[in-house]
């Protein structure tokens, strides 16, 4: 039903990644995934989420080297290994307090998020119990999912198919998926198939439960994807655009377990069987039992 077209990983939670041809999966997720965070003295983990306080990680980009040591650009062009205590002081001046790089998930540490001003950016029952913190933003406060820094499914997928559906109802914006950042890129096709074979629109919101094959891997799909206000910042070369998000929010709010209907775009997975996954893989369904 569609086959892999961009494989992207985030050696560091909220910076930019990098791009891949191949990669291996394991039952964590990409390997080199999300291994590392930015973390501060409050045991906030460092996500862009909540820009005001952390948006300037989308200025630096990580990757593993040929030794399968992470390495992280600044803004400026430095590039240091993680584990170099100068990375932390210059993360600290670019975001204007003491931070530190960790490969440990805290125990207790926060996931803060902004409360987007659009229905649907947010569960309502959140949205009602959100505050202001110092930096003068409404936010609401989680966890990362349990021992990692990944705020819910191991393996983040989006679709060609839902990208050229939310091109066509906001022309004006440029929905390139590294906006979403995804681990996966699918190329569904332009048919009109239903349900979970190929076609315009958003396909992937008939795959909840199903499993996907992925090159020798095995996903199950878990939930859509609710999007927050990441796809609005600038990344790289793609510039700021506050419509993106508006846009998702008119056109596709769907069901998102029991946190009633959210802006979506993607899905998240599970890893079901680990493998390795190359760009030019096949996608196939298969429909829970």
């Amino acid at each position: 039903m569609g086959t892999v077209t961009a494989l992207y990983r985030y050696p560091v939670k909220s910076m930019l990644g990098e791009v891949l041809t191949s990669v291996a999966v394991t039952e964590a997720g990409l390997s080199g995934d999300r291994v590392f965070a930015v973390l501060d003295e409050t045991g906030a983990v460092g996500s862009a989420k909540h820009p005001r306080k952390w948006g300037e990680l989308l200025r630096c980009r990580s990757r593993l080297d040929e030794s399968g040591t992470v390495r992280v650009a600044l803004p400026d062009g430095t590039t240091l290994r993680v584990d170099d205590p100068e990375l932390g002081f210059l993360l600290g001046k670019l975001l204007g307090r003491p931070v530190h790089l960790s490969s440990v998930v805290p125990e207790h540490g926060r996931l803060e998020r902004a409360v987007p001003a659009y229905e649907g950016g947010v569960p309502e029952v959140l949205r009602d119990s959100a505050s202001v913190d110092e930096t003068g933003e409404s936010i609401t406060t989680g966890r990362v999912a349990g021992g990692t820094f990944f705020d819910f499914g191991r393996v983040h997928l989006v679709t060609t198919s839902s990208s050229a559906r939310m091109r066509e109802a906001y022309p004006a914006g440029d929905f390139d998926p590294r906006r979403f950042r995804p681990n996966l890129v699918v190329d569904t096709g332009t048919g009109t198939g239903t349900g979970a074979d190929s076609g315009p629109g958003f396909p992937e919101d008939a795959w909840t439960g199903a499993r996907l094959r992925v090159g020798e891997a095995l996903f199950r799909v878990v939930v859509p994807t609710p999007r927050c206000v990441i796809p609005t910042l600038g990344h790289g070369e793609l510039a700021a655009d506050p419509g993106i998000m508006r846009a998702v929010a008119r056109h596709h709010r769907v069901p998102v377990l029991d946190l009633g209907r959210l802006s979506c775009l993607g899905v998240y997975l599970d890893v079901l069987e680990a493998g390795r996954v190359e760009v030019g893989d096949t996608i196939t369904v298969q429909q829970a039992d």
